[in-house]
């Protein structure tokens, strides 16, 4: 009987997984090797709900990321870039360039309105042209942290698909396989639902599953993590310029209502980029109706998908970065 080393019988079983589909190519999968951060582009429609703020904040404190910038989506870009202006300002990080996204019709309410238009009026440059210069200028490096409707990202494959083929991987939060919203109030589970960033632009992720660009997706599978009040106490207590601006934030999203618990969705697409242990990925060949829903199918995979994640690992980091000292 013919024996092989080990070593070698991993690469076999390795290589047969890659050409049957079942893992993902390295490009896509792998952190950085060198020890050097990872090149990173968060692409947000912050400003309505809160999480998309502490996506940033955690970004902001995470060594393993290198911004190189902060892109807007949907509705008023504009304003929400003035937004991600004066929150870097705050905390010292007017060197991450800030591009506005597509701006598209929205009903929605700006939450927290008000502290953007606290910051001056300035010229942005636009997303998808700022998108593409950077993965022309770091092919096979840039992971895309998606974490608003896919207007930008369907816009750049429309634009260029060969050079948005060059991007290392996109992690966007998104979409919903076998758990929907939870009830209103409490932690009960429902059916399958229409998540917001894709019922607002289904064709934005029926483009970028066709991509050819590795994508992982953080659904609300795995990402509906409530932030508690004792923690929410002692980051807002901490008393950085990260955590002062979270604070405005958090109180001009709350309004009159008092401790209202953030859902932490898009904060766990950044944890996957720096921490995918945390939510270990699958994969799944995913549909996208006309009504965002995600659903999964049968076939080769497009997507590695996060169904569960490590809620209390998750809610640590998020802690100890968000109450460590600033470094770059």
């Amino acid at each position: 009987m013919l024996r092989m080393k080990p070593i070698r019988v991993c690469m076999v079983l390795c290589a047969a997984a890659l050409l049957a589909g079942w893992l993902p190519v390295a490009r896509g999968q792998a952190s950085s090797g060198s020890g050097k951060p990872q090149l990173a582009i968060l692409d947000t429609d912050i400003g309505d709900d809160i999480d998309d703020a502490f996506a940033l904040a955690l970004a902001l404190r995470s060594p393993e990321l290198h911004l190189l910038g902060v892109t807007t989506e949907f509705g008023d870009t504009d304003l929400r870039a003035r937004l991600v202006d004066r929150y870097l300002a705050a905390v010292g990080r007017t060197d991450i360039p800030v591009a506005k996204g597509v701006e598209t019709p929205a009903t929605n309410h700006l939450t927290q309105a008000a502290y953007a238009l606290r910051e001056p009026a300035r010229a942005h440059p636009d997303a998808v042209p700022f998108l593409l210069e950077q993965i022309r200028a770091h092919p096979g490096q840039i992971t895309l942290i998606a974490i608003g409707p896919l207007f930008n990202v369907q816009a750049a494959i429309e634009r260029d698909p060969a050079t948005f083929r060059q991007l290392k991987r996109v992690v966007l939060m998104g979409g919903s396989v076998y758990r929907g919203y939870d009830k209103a109030g409490t932690s009960e589970r429902q059916p399958p639902s229409a998540e917001w960033n894709i019922r607002c632009n289904p064709a934005g992720l029926r483009a970028l599953l066709g991509s050819g660009v590795p994508v992982i997706l953080m659904p609300l599978d795995s990402t509906q993590i409530h932030l508690p009040v004792p923690l929410q106490a002692e980051i807002y207590a901490h008393g950085s310029a990260l955590t002062d601006q979270l604070t405005l934030l958090y109180h001009q999203w709350t309004g009159t209502k008092e401790w209202r618990l953030p859902t932490l969705y898009d904060p766990v697409a950044v944890t996957y980029a720096l921490r995918p242990e945390l939510c270990p990925a699958q994969p799944l060949r995913l549909e996208v109706d006309d009504k965002g829903f995600t659903r999964p199918a049968p076939g080769r995979p497009n997507a590695q998908v996060c169904l569960a994640s490590d809620e209390q690992g998750f809610l640590r980091l998020l802690l100890s970065r968000l109450t460590q000292e600033a470094s770059r």
